[in-house]
């Protein structure tokens, strides 16, 4: 998919993991560089779709997304991560990574489009409200394994 001139949408590839591992580790806690290209291996032709923006270098941005099935309802996706590089921001990158996102999930069977929001982010709330999402009830968490000084 390609959004404008210079600009393409696209599945990421093993390629792409160095300039992910950055563009993550300036929003938050850094990834190796290998494990983040056995993520990408191990998603692609999976439930999900890792998607990137690129324009002449590396990733200005990326979503990620997961479809699940219920018992009830048609599979749902959920954005896990959506990411621009903060010099990109505020041209539309996010809008269009979203547009891909939603096609992704169409394509996939998907009936509807979940995005889950980090705490403290009122940015991100914003956004979502201006591209059509609602709020939609509660999420609580558990980990699966103790921490390294729990007991």
């Amino acid at each position: 998919m390609s959004g404008r001139y210079g600009l393409e949408i696209r599945a990421a590839n093993a390629a792409d993991a160095p300039g992910l591992a950055a563009l993550i580790g300036a929003a938050g806690p850094g990834i190796a560089v290998r494990t983040l290209v056995e993520r990408i291996e191990a998603l692609r032709g999976r439930d999900g779709a890792a998607l990137v923006a690129v324009e002449w270098g590396p990733p200005g941005g990326l979503v990620v997304l997961h479809w699940y099935r219920t018992l009830v309802a048609e599979p749902t996706a959920q954005i896990t991560t959506l990411l621009v590089a903060p010099d990109d921001r505020r041209r539309g990158l996010g809008r269009l990574l979203l547009k891909a996102a939603a096609q992704a999930a169409r394509s996939a069977g998907c009936d509807g489009l979940e995005m889950l929001l980090p705490p403290d982010r009122p940015d991100l709330e914003a956004f979502c409200a201006a591209t059509g999402f609602v709020a939609a009830g509660t999420r609580m968490t558990r980990p699966l394994r103790k921490k390294g000084g729990e007991r």
